[in-house]
This record gives C-alpha cells, structure tokens and sequence, in this order.
C-alpha cells in the first residue's frame, strides 16, 4: 500500500477519466515512471492553456488519452506541477490523493496551501 503526503493510505485520484501512469486512477509510485505523475490536481482551464503553451496538451483526446476539460481530476508530473506553482499557474490538489513521493520535491506546507480537500 502506498501512502499520501500526510502519510496515510493513498486515495484513487480520478477514475472518469482513469488516471495514473498505470491508467488504476492512482497518482502512485512506479519505478518507470520518469514523469513522476503523482499530483493529483483539479485542472482549471488556465492550467489546461498553460500547460499547452509550454508543450503539453492535455485537452487533445488520442488512443490512449481522452483529452481534459476544466474540473477534471488528473495525476499531474510533479516537475509541470512545480513549474506552473512557480508561475502561479498551478491548479489546487488533492492531498490525500498525492502520493508521499512528491515530498522529496515539494515541501508539505506549499500542498497544504494548494489543496482542496484540507
């Protein structure tokens, strides 16, 4: 079992559409993962255009992806989260639903301020 940031068990992120790197709706730990995709976040439509503008479309559906609109829960690279917090652009998170990894990258009181469901 893996744990979130504030060390309890780690809850799904999203289901519909089903995230995670292992597409199980976990923002968990997988040793492939080089993306790091475990911040679970409630994408806003200015996060959707900043993240395309910085090269990664999120609302474009394709085979194994089915596109984002505003409101939708997704598992988010730590390193996309970190660099739209640092260009507040950032969209809030879910911290029981953000996995205990991120804390290597993120200090806990920069999650809390960004949660929302603390």
């Amino acid at each position: 079992m893996q744990l979130n940031v504030i060390g309890e068990p780690l809850e799904p992120c999203c289901l519909d559409p089903v995230t995670g790197w292992m597409r199980n709706g976990f923002c968990d730990m997988y040793e492939d993962d080089v993306g790091m995709h475990h911040v679970c976040v409630q994408v806003s439509a200015e996060f959707l255009e900043f993240s395309k503008e910085n090269g990664n479309d999120l609302t474009t559906a394709n085979e194994h992806f089915p596109g984002l609109k505003p409101g939708d829960k997704w598992c988010l690279c730590t390193a996309r989260w970190m660099q739209a917090f640092n260009q507040d652009m950032a969209p809030k998170i879910f911290i029981k639903s953000t996995s205990i990894e991120v804390l290597n990258y993120i200090p806990l009181p920069i999650l809390q301020q960004m949660a929302c469901d603390v």
